[in-house]
């Protein structure tokens, strides 16, 4: 049924696939299921070098069970369908690991995007989430070093990771300047090789693409900030 939920025999089928080097969309092709179905089954279960069938299986039960288990919804989340929320929070987790975050800073920033205050405590997420201080601890590290989230005081003195409209720009920029710190880099080994060798001029290129890459990343962001700074126009 290629709208239902995956089988324990066609999870083994997906990691026959992946053993046998197949694309998303071969094995989604020969089980009948949408492409999107097998990249986010993937992702969210190791990814392709790590997936294992079983593991895959009861990370699903208990997935399922937690949605069973959803408390009633507060004022914030009375209007909203529970089931429908837990499954958009898997598809935009699976997304964010897709583009490089590992599955627990995913679920994070995922948990405080999904918040409509945009911020929690590390103890509020981690009864959130049901998993331990250290995870998120972990988590929010690697957060904070992408420049990803950050972090106030409140009035309790207590740190509140909070995530907000300028966060896409403050990391926007960050990967610009690191893409800077590569340029700097690979024009010095420009200098240590000489200019005449091959491995100079390959390194050169590297540079001059990638400075080329900065500067138009800069020039977006600062003219798209100005996007995050006004109001959506009401859909009609």
């Amino acid at each position: 049924m290629p709208g239902g939920r995956l089988t324990p025999q066609e999870r083994q089928q997906i990691a026959l696939g992946l053993a046998d080097g197949l694309f998303y969309a071969e094995i989604a092709r020969r089980l009948d299921r949408p492409t999107s179905t097998i990249t986010r089954e993937v992702m969210r279960n190791g990814g392709p070098g790590s997936y294992r069938p079983d593991l895959a299986q009861r990370a699903t039960e208990h997935r399922s069970h937690r949605r069973r288990a959803v408390p009633s919804p507060g004022p914030e989340t009375a209007h909203r369908n529970a089931r429908a929320v837990a499954d958009f929070e898997e598809t935009f987790t699976t997304v964010m690991m897709a583009s490089g975050l590992n599955r627990m800073s995913a679920r994070v920033l995922t948990c405080l995007f999904m918040t409509d205050s945009g911020n929690l405590t590390a103890s509020q997420l981690a009864s959130r989430l049901q998993v331990s201080a250290a995870s998120i601890s972990k988590a929010i590290s690697f957060l904070e070093s992408q420049s990803l989230v950050r972090r106030e005081r409140d009035e309790r003195r207590r740190d509140r990771y909070l995530v907000d409209d300028e966060l896409f720009y403050q990391a926007t920029i960050a990967s610009a300047r690191a893409n800077d710190q590569l340029v700097e880099v690979a024009r010095q080994g420009v200098a240590l090789l000489g200019p005449d060798t091959a491995a100079a001029a390959r390194l050169e290129n590297i540079a001059r693409f990638l400075d080329f890459i900065s500067e138009s990343i800069v020039r977006a962001a600062e003219q798209a900030r100005e996007l995050l700074r006004s109001r959506p126009s009401p859909q009609a």
